[in-house]
């Protein structure tokens, strides 16, 4: 069974994915720095592997939050952005214009 959600969709809902894993990004860099205190002062094995793996979630997060705020700024001329549904953003000459 396939579904076609349109927020899976490259370019649509852009705002609420990058809010979503920016704030996944800023509680893995809490947590991470957490365990990373932790681990200095206590010196417990696990608090060493947490910190690691928090690291390497804030890599993978970071790179989610740039590719979305790349999709934002990103211009949506073409036919082909208008037929996936995304509307185009009105502008301040838009505005003078009407």
């Amino acid at each position: 069974m396939t579904m076609g959600l349109p927020i899976l969709k490259c370019g649509n809902c852009e705002e609420l994915k990058l809010g979503v894993h920016a704030t996944a990004l800023g509680l893995a860099a809490l947590c991470g720095l957490y365990n990373a205190a932790a681990w200095l002062s206590r010196r417990e094995q696990h608090l060493a592997v947490n910190a690691v793996l928090y690291a390497a979630l804030i890599a993978f997060e970071q790179r989610h939050v740039a590719h979305h705020i790349a999709e934002m700024r990103r211009p949506r001329t073409g036919p082909a952005d208008e037929a996936s549904g995304s509307a185009s953003v009105p502008t301040t000459d838009d505005a003078i214009a009407a």
